[in-house]
């Protein structure tokens, strides 16, 4: 993961490749990756327990973050195949619900979570659990985003 983002190590990070490496470290997150003919093009991380448990609890709900298709790969499906199958292992896993992030100013990726069934609304947030500032605390989002949830 580390590699992924440009780390060479732990130390190296930034806050917050940091805290996704020590959660995945500590079995308390995976991440999935998307490899089209040999290239990455895309990945996504779940987290399973996080401070504020409407993202994640630790037994009922996992957190979905840090998903990414490259820009060249979008509208084709890639997407939607790598959250299906996330999805369905988050199931097999025993997790009955998934949130996720969206930005109002990201109508495409609104479109592609509702189609994908996150249609409750949990509720408006400006602190992203994830993304964590140099005394590794959540940093503070001035636009804000809105936490959605899907059953599975």
């Amino acid at each position: 993961m580390l590699a992924l983002w440009g780390y060479e190590d732990a130390r190296t990070a930034s806050p917050t490749a940091r805290f996704f490496y020590e959660n995945i470290s500590a079995g308390n997150a995976v991440f999935w990756t998307l490899d089209v003919q040999g290239n990455l093009i895309g990945e996504l991380y779940a987290f399973f327990a996080l401070e504020d448990g409407a993202f994640a609890n630790g037994e009922s709900t996992a957190y979905l973050c840090a998903f990414r298709v490259k820009q060249e790969y979008r509208g084709q499906g890639y997407g939607t195949r790598l959250m299906t199958a996330v999805l369905s292992e988050l199931k097999e896993r025993g997790f009955t619900r998934a949130t996720i992030g969206v930005s109002p100013d990201e109508p495409q990726n609104l479109r592609l979570y509702r189609r994908l069934g996150f249609t409750d609304k949990i509720k408006p947030c400006h602190y992203d659990p994830c993304a964590m500032d140099v005394d590794m605390r959540p940093v503070y989002d001035e636009k804000g985003f809105v936490l959605l949830a899907k059953r599975l």
